[in-house]
């Protein structure tokens, strides 16, 4: 198999939690500023009004634990947050699908999972390990880190994981509204990055695919360490499906106030067109203790978006919500 590891850490890639930082501080210091010529969004492509922030928020890691599960599904039932994502290598993933072919109205996908990130908490492949031994640790679960699965997995074995994953939900009777990728690493090579569009389109369930044609965003990625290559601009630009015209995280913040302000100034830097925000809700155990040290961000997400003051911004800032099912109605008009 080839090798691209020594390569591709040389590129610095970073963590999860650093490239969510460093992509806050970017859009803060770039303030998305109108430009003086502006083509034309993804957003207004699909049928949503010209000028307009399109905002999809999503759930991700579903299926990871119960209290990401619950979470998820009371946003749902609240009708205030639809789309989610379920790590279907995850102990809880099977009961996040069986609620959800029992609830018409959520908007849920694969989160394709390729890493097992915390220290005691873990999981391997869908698929035999023995057909995808590059992905598989000496732990027998999937590698911590983005870089070890570039230095050790071939995007065959790539394709093969993620099609597993994708086909487990699809044969326990629910089809997926979307794919997208944990921890980023399917764009951590440009050969991930072509299986993971070829595998959208096959299957015609739109990916999380960045539209990399505006430069800032495009320089932003590269500096953080992600290996974006003219090739990996060109498969972006090829891509069939759906595009978005942005991506960020909910930022972190030291109280809920000081998280829910930041959130508000990270909307109000987005210039127009469809960016997707994600955020990791769960309700507070001592088990999401004992799984991540992030748990109190993951609880504070878990309350956001049920505050009225949240939605009383949306509706001051005049901010249009929307799910992937609603971007593949409109595509596919």
């Amino acid at each position: 198999m080839k090798n691209t590891g020594n390569h591709f850490q040389k590129k610095v890639v970073l963590t999860k939690h650093v490239f969510l930082f460093l992509f806050f501080a970017f859009i803060s210091s770039l303030n998305f500023a109108q430009k003086t010529t502006e083509k034309t969004t993804n957003a207004e492509k699909l049928g949503y009004p010209k000028g307009k922030v399109i905002l999809l928020l999503h759930c991700d890691d579903a299926g990871m634990c119960e209290e990401a599960n619950i979470a998820v599904q009371s946003y749902s039932l609240k009708n205030h947050i639809q789309s989610a994502a379920v790590m279907m290598p995850c102990p809880n993933a099977e009961e996040m699908v069986e609620w959800a072919k029992k609830h018409p109205k959520a908007d849920i996908g694969v989160h394709l999972t390729l890493t097992s990130e915390w220290k005691n908490y873990r999981w391997g492949p869908v698929s035999k390990s023995s057909k995808v031994p590059g992905l598989v640790d000496p732990d027998g679960k999937f590698w911590h880190e983005v870089p070890d699965v570039v230095m050790h997995a071939s995007a065959e074995e790539v394709k093969a994981e993620i099609r597993a994953q994708i086909d487990k939900m699809i044969n326990m009777g629910y089809q997926p509204s979307h794919i997208d990728t944990h921890m980023g690493t399917l764009y951590g090579s440009a050969e991930y990055v072509k299986v993971f569009l070829e595998t959208a389109e096959e299957y015609n369930i739109p990916a999380n695919a960045i539209d990399l044609s505006d430069k800032e965003v495009r320089a932003f990625y590269q500096k953080a360490g992600y290996p974006i290559t003219d090739e990996v601009v060109d498969l972006l630009s090829e891509y069939k499906l759906p595009k978005l015209d942005n991506f960020g995280s909910v930022p972190e913040g030291k109280t809920y106030e000081e998280k829910r302000d930041n959130f508000f100034q990270l909307v109000k830097s987005l210039k127009p067109g469809l960016t997707e925000i994600i955020f990791h809700p769960s309700i507070e155990t001592e088990n999401l203790k004992s799984i991540t040290n992030s748990w109190q961000q993951r609880v504070w997400e878990a309350e956001m978006f049920s505050d009225p003051r949240v939605t009383q911004f949306f509706q001051d800032n005049d901010i249009v919500l929307t799910t992937w099912t609603e971007i593949m109605e409109k595509f596919e008009k």
